[in-house]
């Protein structure tokens, strides 16, 4: 049971609230619960959301990629709920079941590409840096505007986990 509770219907929202609710709703199609529990900071909750939608919906990394880093932040901050979330947007994607596999094992992964995206998330999760031959892997992937992006997107990732995992909704 979540630590706070969780504004899942419109009708447990205050006005303020609401007008938050609408707006997530109407860039989701739904309430989700990393929302649902921010909503009690409508501020936070309509930013948070703001930036998430500019990630899954207009991203200039390839849903591929951009599922893989998502998983693997997933993975990486235990966050069960993001994992169900995306698993299944990542095979959709074309993420392999071999590296779908290895990203929630914590084995290595074979495929070099994903390997290079994998690396630097868990880099980053893991120490809050990326070393330089990490980096310039990703870099000659992405370059500069897809670095920022894919930090960005285990940043934004990461704050759901911790949110998630904070108040127990994950």
């Amino acid at each position: 049971m979540p630590r706070v509770q969780l504004i899942e219907t419109r009708e447990q929202a205050s006005p303020e609230q609401q007008e938050v609710f609408d707006h997530i709703v109407s860039t989701r199609g739904r309430m989700l619960r990393p929302y649902a529990a921010m909503l009690h900071r409508p501020d936070i909750a309509r930013a948070t959301a703001d930036l998430g939608a500019v990630i899954r919906y207009a991203s200039t990394l390839s849903d591929h990629d951009r599922e893989l880093a998502i998983v693997t932040t997933a993975i990486e901050r235990d966050c069960g709920f993001e994992w169900d979330s995306h698993h299944p947007l990542a095979k959709e994607a074309g993420v392999s079941e071999a590296t779908l596999e290895a990203v929630r094992s914590g084995a290595d992964v074979a495929d070099e590409r994903d390997a290079r995206i994998v690396a630097y998330v868990r880099s980053l999760t893991r120490t809050g840096k990326v070393e330089t031959a990490t980096f310039d892997n990703a870099h000659a992937l992405f370059a500069e505007e897809g670095v920022v992006e894919l930090t960005t997107i285990v940043g934004y990732y990461t704050l759901l986990a911790m949110l998630m995992n904070a108040v127990e909704a994950c």
